[in-house]
């Protein structure tokens, strides 16, 4: 044990660490048996990593043999011993013995395969499977007979194992080696012819040594009985039998039928076979022989993957007295049959990859194997169909990456089902599958959408300041925090930043109040925008623009602009001729509502009157008319009390009052007069503002239809209004109403209008006052006529 010892330890200190570099493989060697934490090499610097980086990048070995025989330290790159190894179990009957392990650091992704070969050490004795052979030897053989002598058996390989045989010194007998293919058998050989009656037994001690340093040695205790000769011994045909048989063969399947002869006779040259005494006791398992044939027989189950070559011993000997007996070696050679599906092995180094992940990013990698060897161990791999992903051959025979071919898109599929089968290339073909799970993450690539661009919204003035009065919505085709949405008001600059001022949204929920009451008569319209903001990183938005369009309400009372008193009460004082007829017109109450359609239609009607059956009063115009001719017996004063309403659901209401004085006709004419004396000057102001006026709206109207032209030419056939159209609209464009009172003469121009309804002042229509002055009344008043008709008839 001390010498063993101490080449053990020579052993330790003369451990060699080769590195050689190879692509993405390097190659260390290292003897067995050496002492755990050994270290084997820094596989860190030699593959030109960054030692800082190993513990981020998840440096590690991933496959390899069982039982971590060898450890990688992130810390500092250095692989090293993590348990005994020893080489005769781990390679057993193999002379190079490699270990293969394939580490991988991550982000970026490297695959590495290190080699490590385990170099033998002389840590076996020779040992002899008897502790004693016994021959019997007849005294007339002749020297020159050998002998076969047991062969001793040495786990070690190489120069380690046994190289020689030596055998103790006598004048007898020799040992002589004989190499049949790659063994050492050794043989005893007779160099002096025996004499029985001088020694009838020779005792000898055969030593079997290996080629180690120090060398290693087992003995083995020879005797040799001499006895009366049987002078031929049993011949074979042959030394080497060669046969070849399929694995899985069935039980009892002959294999061969060796033969041997003898020249003797009786039963010196009837013969028996027996398998040699040192074989495995495994062949006994295996084989049977038929001791009187010679025939081979299969007994156990023969698997080529368990071992490939079957090498045994059989020994012919006959009956004579003393026995002779020869050998002779049969050799089975298992051939491959394809009875091993294909294995596959996957290393996924994430069960999950981002959307936006580039072509070329390796998900997995795959290891296929094959039991079998030549066209059954050769496997082709596949990939399912229809998946964004493919197989990428390493440099290494059976191995891939499974590497991103197209883009991936979350939104159309979120997790993906790989199917990866191998198939061999045997007849017939056996293949396997596995199923590999990898889920797509999001990533933020889409934008915030709304469902209607743009989006308009009808909202009825005086509407409650600090309440809600409309909520967007947007959605995102993303994920969690990359589609968790909010919203706020684009106040930046524009005509529209003041009454964007006036809104607030809910930035959760999209909801939008109004933080003041509009008012439709002061304003018909206006637009904000709207922006969706995702929680990605960075964040998406988008935008809506919101067209806010204010409904009218009946919130104004009808105004009663004539008569107008000094002091502004609605009443008036009107003087007629008694002598004026039935039907004549004494007045016309005029007023107006700021509402627009039925809210601002105006209906005229008489609530106390002294004499109703001396005037009436048309419901649409106003006007005041007699019912009859005035006599004598009429009272000189009548007060008449008119009711104004509008025909909103809840109607508003105003009142006048005329007082209607009857006269002598000439104290009427006299009136007139100087009522026309006092206008004068008015009227001429009037006139002189209304050819300001008419210049004005003139270009105003040559713009007008030059836009209007222009824009029907770029409107779509199937432009449709965005305003709501008038449930009660009764089809007439525009209309104009001319009647006379006193010297006056009025004309009402508006649109939508029946014959004799009231026109809106300020919505649109218009009164004009024309004076009756000969000069130039005529001329205006036709003008006026013509323009305001025209003009109002193109704006409906």
């Amino acid at each position: 044990m001390g010498a063993v010892g101490q080449r053990r330890g020579l052993f330790l200190c003369i451990v060699l660490v080769c590195l050689e570099q190879v692509a993405a493989q390097i190659k260390y060697s290292i003897a067995e048996e050496v002492k755990v934490g050994t270290v084997v090499g820094n596989v860190a610097k030699d593959l030109g990593l960054d030692i800082s980086t190993l513990v981020e990048r998840h440096f590690r070995i991933v496959s390899g043999m069982e039982g971590a025989q060898f450890v990688v330290n992130v810390n500092n790159g250095v692989l090293f011993v993590g348990k005994t190894v020893n080489r005769e179990e781990l390679c057993e009957g193999v002379s190079l013995c490699l270990v293969n392990l394939k580490l991988v650091a991550e982000n970026p992704m490297e695959i590495h395969h290190v080699i490590i070969e385990i170099l033998d050490i002389n840590d076996n004795s020779p040992t002899f499977q008897e502790e004693e052979k016994i021959f019997e030897i007849y005294e007339s053989t002749h020297p020159g007979k050998r002998f076969q002598l047991p062969s001793a058996q040495d786990p070690d390989v190489v120069s380690n194992t046994v190289r020689a045989y030596k055998l103790n010194t006598n004048e007898y007998f020799s040992a002589q080696i004989r190499e049949i293919g790659e063994d050492k058998v050794p043989f005893l050989v007779l160099q002096k012819s025996l004499d029985r009656e001088k020694n009838s037994e020779h005792r000898l001690v055969l030593s079997a040594v290996d080629g180690g340093n120090p060398p290693r040695s087992g003995t083995l205790n020879v005797t040799v009985k001499v006895l009366d000769s049987n002078d031929n011994h049993p011949t074979f045909s042959q030394d080497v039998y060669s046969v070849t048989l399929s694995e899985n063969v069935k039980p009892d399947t002959s294999i061969i039928q060796v033969e041997a002869t003898d020249l003797d006779d009786g039963l010196n040259k009837e013969i028996e076979y027996y398998f040699g005494g040192q074989l495995d006791s495994k062949m006994y398992e295996m084989f049977s022989l038929d001791k009187k044939t010679g025939e081979i027989r299969v007994k156990g189950q023969i698997d080529f993957e368990k071992v490939d070559v079957y090498k045994l011993d059989v020994h012919a000997t006959d009956k004579g007295h003393p026995p002779m007996s020869t050998y002779c070696r049969v050799i089975i050679k298992i051939l491959d049959e394809n009875d091993n599906q294909p294995e596959i092995d996957v290393t996924s180094l994430s069960k999950t990859v981002a959307e936006d992940s580039k072509p070329g990013t390796v998900i997995s990698l795959i290891s296929v194997a094959d039991k079998d060897v030549g066209l059954n161990g050769k496997v082709i791999c596949g990939l399912s169909e229809n998946v964004p992903f493919e197989l990428k051959p390493s440099f290494q025979d059976n191995m891939y990456s499974l590497i991103l071919k197209d883009r991936l898109d979350r939104e159309l599929v979120a997790d993906y089902d790989i199917t990866i089968t191998a198939t061999d290339c045997g007849q017939p073909p056996l293949s396997t599958f596995k199923i590999l799970h990898v889920d797509v993450s999001d990533v933020n690539d889409n934008i915030p959408t709304f469902l209607h661009s743009p989006i308009q919204l009808y909202l009825l003035e005086n509407n409650v300041p600090g309440k809600s009065i409309f909520s967007v919505t947007a959605f995102d085709k993303d994920l969690n925090e990359n589609a968790a949405l909010t919203y706020h008001i684009n106040r930046g600059e524009g005509s529209q930043v003041k009454m964007s001022t006036f809104l607030n949204i809910n930035p959760e929920n999209g909801e939008i109040a109004a933080l003041k009451s509009f008012d439709f008569e002061s304003l018909k319209s206006f637009q904000f925008q709207v922006v969706a903001t995702d929680g990605g990183s960075p964040p998406l938005s988008s935008n809506v623009t919101v067209k806010v369009f204010i409904l009218d309400q009946n919130d104004n009372a009808p105004v009663i602009l004539y008569p107008i008193s000094s002091n502004g009460s609605a009443q008036g004082v009107e003087e007629i001729p008694r002598n004026i007829k039935a039907g004549d017109l004494v007045t016309k109450v005029r007023a107006y509502d700021a509402d627009i359609g039925y809210n601002g239609w105006l209906l005229f009607s008489l609530q106390r009157v002294s004499d109703h059956s001396l005037f009436s009063l048309d419901r649409y115009t106003g006007q005041i008319r007699t019912l009859r001719s005035l006599t004598e017996t009429d009272e000189a004063e009548h007060h008449l009390l008119i009711l104004v309403k509008d025909n909103g659901n809840v109607s508003l209401s105003a009142t006048a009052t005329v007082t209607v004085k009857l006269v002598e006709p000439k104290e009427a004419f006299a009136a007139s007069d100087v009522k026309s004396v006092a206008t004068v000057d008015e009227e001429d102001n009037v006139t002189f503002y209304l050819m300001i006026t008419l210049g004005s709206v003139s270009l105003l109207f040559v713009i007008s239809i030059i836009v209007l032209i222009a824009m029907q030419c770029s409107k779509s056939t199937e432009y449709t209004s965005k305003y709501l159209q008038e449930t009660n609209y009764d089809g007439t464009l525009c209309h104009s109403i001319q009647y006379r009172s006193g010297d006056k003469r009025y004309m009402l121009v508006g649109p939508r209008m029946s014959i004799g309804s009231t026109i809106v002042p300020g919505s649109h229509a218009n009164t004009l006052v024309l004076p009756d002055r000969r000069n130039t009344s005529g001329e205006v008043r036709l003008i006026f006529n013509d323009f305001f008709s025209i003009l109002f008839l193109c704006q409906c």
